[in-house]
């Protein structure tokens, strides 16, 4: 039998690097970790620990806490729930050269693991109720990396967890672990967690994990609009710096850098990191353009909250880049954005086998990265906005966006914006559970015309074939009153507050 760190298969190299990664194998500590827990940490954990599926993925932009989730898990199990170290495992395949050169690393490493610390196969262990935990992470860099969690898990007992920044080549692995893995977005932070991390607050979720048929009922909207008017105290600082510096975790714990600095910060790590890195290289090691990617990036910060579409895209790129690009090439590099989750783009809503002649919806993950990108500081705290009214028109696009990217974040349910078409009005957003809609119109702006700005939503609602039972109207501040008792007005910072 292998001592504890025995050379196995692998260069001893690979295995320092376990070793240093790994230190509660020998009773050390791993590195410090923010005491704040992201909202999903249980939702994960539940998974990764007893759901169906052996593999748990977890998706998302960078510098979200992917990472840091990883390790608040490992400490969890090992210190809350007296998991034997031995049984867990955590592999970072970020650019790590002497991993790479490892012929299917993962499946070597893994089975150095069951040699050398578990001292038994896995299935021996799991039997024996001492199942292992595997944790990967930037998983993505490696090639084949989703067969060869394909043979651990149809093999061997043992439970997986896999995060990785760039969600393109993440899911371009998926199909391969089909019924084998249950995945998991994770994007900036929710408005609850913003009062979590800067101000220590506990809040409990309006809507809880899996209550997605809540939205279909009046009674739920009703119920949330003095909800928040109880809260408004926290919603409304959580809410402020939201919109100061949007829901990049580091971003809002360090909130005393100053923005310049933070702003170059998320254009390096975030922007930068994912143009050049994650989006640039495409099928087959071929280079995307990176000028191009920036630009349209550009144009899809701009048009945040929009459907800009072909008329507003090409002409403006031409004119930039000083060449011929195409309406499909533009709209394949918005789409490799939104599979970088980056951005969502938000369909037209396609019903009674209509086709979509309309453009996607663009909305941003983060209108802080709007502001790094572009130089430009838009509020979206009322405050704020009373001081720069000559940004209110902007606000409420920004607003639209972070409402849609938040909706779009919700799982299970589907999200359309509906164009106006004929003498049917536009809607911002139409949110449909099983056989039910219902319109949600965004009106960010200090009055409401009760008559005017609810066209849409009335003309939704009284189309019988689209099956909606009442519209939403999100505004900006709690005291807006419409005489339509099927409009329920919602202010944004309590939509943003449910969850």
């Amino acid at each position: 039998m292998k001592d504890l760190f025995g050379g196995g298969v692998l260069p001893q190299s690979v295995i320092a690097y376990l070793r240093d990664t790994n230190p509660w194998w020998i009773g050390k500590p791993g590195p410090q970790l923010p005491t704040f827990r992201r909202a999903m940490f249980g939702e994960v954990l539940r998974k990764f620990k007893s759901g169906p599926a052996p593999c748990v993925v977890v998706r998302g932009p960078r510098q979200v806490g992917k990472t840091t989730l990883q390790g608040q898990l490992i400490e969890h199990l090992i210190e809350r729930e007296h998991v034997a170290p031995q049984r867990v495992l955590r592999v970072q395949f970020d650019e790590i050269q002497s991993l790479t050169r490892v012929e299917d690393p993962i499946l070597a490493i893994a089975r150095w693991f069951a040699d050398s610390l578990q001292r038994r196969t896995f299935n021996e262990a799991a039997r024996a109720g001492e199942i292992a935990y595997v944790f990967l992470d930037e998983v993505q860099n490696l090639r084949d990396w989703a067969p060869q969690i394909k043979s651990l898990v149809d093999h061997h007992t043992v439970r997986v967890l896999v995060t990785g920044s760039s969600s393109l080549r993440i899911e371009a692995g998926l199909d391969s672990l089909a019924g084998r893995i249950a995945s998991v977005d994770m994007g900036t932070l929710l408005l609850r967690e913003i009062a979590g991390l800067r101000f220590g607050a506990s809040v409990t979720p309006a809507l809880g994990e899996n209550e997605l048929e809540r939205f279909t009922q009046r009674q739920f909207w009703e119920d949330l609009v003095p909800r928040g008017r109880s809260e408004a105290d926290l919603r409304n600082r959580a809410f402020a710096a939201f919109s100061e510096r949007g829901g990049y975790p580091r971003a809002q714990q360090e909130w005393q850098v100053p923005w310049p600095e933070m702003a170059d910060h998320l254009n390096e790590t975030v922007i930068q990191r994912a143009i050049s890195h994650d989006l640039r290289t495409g099928e087959r090691g071929r280079k995307r353009d990176q000028t191009l990617l920036e630009e349209v990036l550009r144009l899809a910060c701009r048009y945040a909250g929009q459907a800009p579409g072909q008329s507003a895209f090409v002409p403006e790129i031409k004119q930039a880049l000083h060449a011929n690009i195409s309406w499909q090439r533009v709209l394949a590099y918005l789409r490799f954005l939104d599979g970088a989750l980056l951005l969502r783009l938000i369909p037209p809503l396609e019903i009674r086998l209509k086709k979509r002649h309309a453009p996607s919806k663009i909305c941003l993950c983060d209108h802080a990265l709007r502001a790094s990108w572009l130089q430009e500081i838009v509020p979206l705290d009322p405050q704020m906005m009373a001081k720069n009214p000559h940004l209110s028109d902007m606000a409420g696009r920004i607003a639209e966006s972070a409402a849609g990217y938040f909706l779009a974040s919700i799982p299970h349910l589907d999200l359309a914006h509906f164009p106006e078409r004929g003498a049917e009005p536009e809607v911002d957003y139409i949110l449909t559970v099983g056989a039910v809609r219902i319109p949600l119109e965004l009106k960010y702006r200090l009055r409401i015309d009760p008559f005017e700005d609810t066209r849409g939503l009335r003309a939704f609602l009284e189309k019988q074939v689209y099956n909606a039972p009442f519209g939403i109207l999100v505004t900006m501040h709690n005291d807006v009153s419409v005489p339509d008792p099927r409009i329920l007005p919602v202010p944004l910072s309590t939509l943003l507050w449910m969850r």
